[in-house]
């Protein structure tokens, strides 16, 4: 009796620096049938390279890398692997990286707060015509959808913006110094190093940062600092 074939196998690309994250990612792909890994990059020099090999299936890559942006790589993807499906993986979750990635040519975008079995869902998912998005970075895209301002009647005057809920959070400068550094992609143990304080301290600061913003995440707290204007848009 003859076995049933052999599904075929998704060539997946990774350009990742972060070694806890990449080696996960690695681990969970060797543990996969249906799933291969045909390169690995740490580098946005390493990853522009890799894209000189037979093209990959689905290409994941991280913006924050070494030596430049990411989305560098996902543009020169998109034009000598126009077949390959791109997905971002990274931590930076504000307007900005998400627009630039997508119109570079992404077609998935998560943030680092999935467990490595879950990204082998997503990676099927994406070869198979989906468009994986964390719920957070969906939900910002919608609120930036919701929030373009409708064509005004020529004879109402424009009015001045006004302040999500009326007022400006009041963070203290310690609390905006985390801030910017979580926009800028650090950890909680960088920023601890950069600050030269403990990592509980600043767990201690971001969970001020969250109450006072009123938000749950990173993303969250990001797109609220700069709908406020405590941040620079």
């Amino acid at each position: 009796m003859q076995s049933s074939p052999t599904p075929s196998l998704i060539h997946v690309a990774l350009v990742e620096d972060d070694v806890h994250f990449q080696n996960a990612i690695v681990t969970a792909i060797s543990a996969s049938p249906d799933i291969r890994l045909m390169s690995l990059a740490s580098t946005r020099a390493q990853g522009l390279q890799s894209l000189e090999k037979a093209p990959a299936d689905v290409l994941l890559v991280d913006l924050g890398l070494p030596d430049g942006s990411g989305i560098d790589v996902i543009r020169a993807a998109h034009t000598l692997w126009p077949t390959c499906a791109v997905m971002v993986c990274t931590a930076f979750g504000d307007e900005a990286h998400v627009l630039q990635s997508i119109e570079a040519g992404a077609s998935g975008y998560l943030l680092k707060d999935s467990e490595p079995e879950n990204m082998l869902h997503e990676i099927r998912s994406l070869h198979g015509g989906g468009s994986p998005i964390s719920p957070l970075i969906a939900r910002q895209i919608l609120m930036r959808f919701r929030a373009a301002p409708s064509p005004a009647p020529a004879a109402v005057p424009a009015a001045a913006p006004a302040q999500p809920g009326g007022e400006q959070a009041m963070l203290s400068s310690r609390e905006k110094e985390v801030l910017e550094l979580i926009t800028k992609g650090f950890t909680a143990d960088e920023i601890a190093r950069l600050m030269q304080v403990s990592q509980h301290t600043v767990q201690t600061y971001v969970r001020r940062i969250y109450s006072k913003l009123n938000v749950n995440s990173r993303a969250e707290a990001i797109y609220e600092a700069r709908h406020q204007g405590i941040l620079a848009s």
